[in-house]
């Protein structure tokens, strides 16, 4: 079209005209040429009817900021070489840029009545959705964004589908609302996710969403289903301050490092699957039930808010996924343990908490509140006492269940915690509580309680042994109090040790066997003797009988251990142990040796099998 031609169709032009120009190659001047044509006097914007540029190509800025479209938008398959500017512009009916190619866009403030497509868009330089506002169904299905993708603010009145979208770049949401279906289903995220503020006032789909850097969902409002069923996040998931109002799942999901639902609030009854190094929930509000099922997380839930019976499971295989008969993949966490590690509860009202299958070798539990009610099912596992034998001393730990509380008191109370930590002994890490002794004894109390309460008795002695230990250690308590302690440690270790019972009592008992035989048998057993006078003819016999006292044994000591002595003084303590008499003529040595040995050997008995009873009682 020559000049005069172009002139002639120009001046023809008037606001709200229908245009069609597909196909056409478009200059900067060109463009300005045909809206200033279309502008309208008053309000100085230019109007559009139809507009129909499906397949046109702009070479250079593309710039529509203000222009009103009142009849359909057609941009399908355009070429915007330069930046395409659409600020403030207005489409009334449906837009479609369907496979159209930006080099960089502008929507900033840009509004849509009806439907707005850009399935299959690319998006080569930074594209801005800044505020603006779609009141009918927005598709960005299959788009691809090379550059930054910012759709801060954005109002989604409709459903909005950015299924299988690509992000090469950050993608920005932050406060952006969505009042129907937000689908991202397939979408994949290669950079920064920020969902900060966002509001899902409906479903929002997350199915197989690939999140390979990190992504921000904080104080993100989610007022119906928020489904991430298989999503996977290659950095850090953040939900915190998250609102969950109605969600009644959330995941399986798979992170390959942390996700954070520090102060999030769940509404109502959910169930919570996730795979992931690290999950934190301090401050988490569960305004309802919840179950937790966990692989390879260690979890945080400190100060967290349970108004209602909350589980936490480890769960022994890979999740399912509920789209499909696959399971969850979890390759970037392949060769770590799949159990679970509670860190710390600190602060937790643990009334409602259950746990199940967890490690408990690590957790903090000081300021728990309700302690003795904590429920501790499955296999739960806790720390334990160092291996080996003492390198000072001539004696070996025994083997018992303990808190991480007081392997960091006794590093802290060690001359050389060098030497308390090469024992085995956990050294406290940093910020760690410092306790005393009154503390960790008043935790190992409550936890008794509730393995007691749960039958759990074998476990329960452990923190009961625990508890005499850290009272033994406590120097406030009265000296008497801890000296009686320390007897009851050594002699059967509170009467929990049965080994060492009878490690006491056989001792007892070879002492007084050897004390028997050297001094306490005499030299031969007195026999009764029968004493009378003799009386004339008719008068009455009068006969007295009577057992010797006792002689003591003489000469060398060795001549008086012979095998008869040995059955005679295993025979008195035998019956010792037992609390009956033997009935043996004693020496007054033997006969003090004798009340002695049944007086404290039937305790040492008693003590031992007390101790076997607290391993095997159901």
């Amino acid at each position: 079209m020559n000049d005069t031609d172009r002139a002639t169709y120009l001046a023809a032009l008037s606001p709200g005209t229908n245009i069609d120009h597909r196909g056409t190659p478009f200059t900067t001047e060109l463009l300005d040429q045909l809206l200033a044509a279309l502008r309208e006097p008053t309000t100085g914007t230019s109007q559009i009817g139809v507009a129909r540029f499906r397949g046109a190509s702009f070479s250079d800025d593309a710039r529509f900021d203000g222009v009103s479209f009142s009849g359909p938008a057609h941009f399908g398959s355009a070429s915007f070489s330069g930046g395409a500017r659409f600020d403030m512009a207005s489409f009334s009916d449906t837009a479609w840029f369907t496979g159209a190619s930006f080099s960089g866009a502008r929507f900033h403030r840009t509004s849509f009545f009806g439907d707005a497509g850009f399935s299959g868009a690319s998006f080569s330089a930074i594209a801005q959705f800044g505020s603006a506002s779609f009141s009918s169904r927005a598709q960005f299905r299959g788009a691809s964004f090379s550059d930054t993708a910012r759709f801060n603010g954005a109002s989604f009145s409709g459903t909005a589908w950015f299924s299988g979208a690509s992000f090469s770049r950050t993608a920005e949401f932050s406060g952006a609302s969505f009042s129907r279906t937000a689908e991202f289903s397939g979408a994949s995220f290669s950079s920064r996710a920020q969902f900060r503020g966002t509001s899902f006032s409906s479903d929002a789909w997350f199915d197989g969403v690939s999140f390979s850097d990190t992504a921000h969902f904080d104080r993100a409002s989610f007022s119906d289903t928020a489904r991430f069923n298989g999503a996977s996040f290659s950095d850090t998931a953040r939900f915190n301050g998250a609102q969950f109002e109605k969600a009644s799942r959330l995941g399986p999901l798979v992170c390959s490092k942390r996700v954070v639902l520090d102060g999030a609030v769940f509404q109502q009854p959910v169930t919570v699957g996730i795979a992931a190094r690290q999950v934190s929930c301090a401050r988490t509000r569960w305004a309802s039930t919840a179950t937790l099922h966990l692989r390879y997380a260690e979890l945080d839930l400190r100060d967290a808010v349970l108004e209602y019976p909350v589980l936490v499971a480890a769960r022994p295989t890979p999740f399912p996924l509920s789209t499909s008969a696959d399971l969850l993949p979890e390759t970037e966490l392949s060769g770590l343990e799949p159990g679970v590690r509670l860190s710390a509860v600190g602060g937790v009202d643990a009334a409602h908490l259950a746990l199940h299958d967890i490690d408990l070798s690590r957790c903090w539990f000081a300021g728990v509140v309700h302690l003795d009610q904590l429920r501790i099912d499955g296999w739960c596992t806790f720390a334990t006492t160092p291996s080996g034998w003492n390198r000072r001393f001539p004696w070996r730990w025994s083997r018992r269940n303990t808190l991480t509380e007081e392997h960091h008191w006794r590093v802290r109370a060690a001359r050389h915690s060098d030497r308390a930590t090469a024992l085995g002994w956990n050294s406290p890490p940093q910020g760690a509580p410092d306790l005393k002794p009154a503390a960790i004894a008043a935790l190992y109390r409550q936890l008794r309680k509730s393995l007691e309460d749960g039958k759990n008795e074998p476990d329960a002695a452990d923190f009961y042994y625990g508890e005499c230990e850290m009272r033994r250690h406590d120097a406030t308590r009265p000296w008497g109090e801890r000296t009686l302690l320390k007897i009851y440690w050594a002699l059967s270790g509170y009467g929990l040790r049965a080994t060492r019972a009878l490690a006491w009592l056989v001792a007892a008992m070879t002492v007084t066997i050897a004390v028997m035989m050297l001094w306490g048998l005499p030299a031969k057993d007195p026999k009764p003797t029968t004493t009378g006078r003799q009386v004339s003819v008719g008068q009455q016999v009068v006969l007295t009988t009577d057992t010797p006292v006792p002689v003591n044994p003489a000469g060398p000591l060795i001549e008086r251990v012979t095998t008869e002595r040995f059955e005679k003084s295993l025979r008195v303590v035998i019956n010792s142990v037992v609390f009956r008499s033997s009935g043996q003529d004693l020496t007054t040595a033997g006969t003090y040796t004798e009340m002695a040995s049944r007086l404290a050997e039937p305790v040492l008995l008693g003590l031992a099998v007390l101790a076997v009873r607290s391993r095997i009682k159901r």
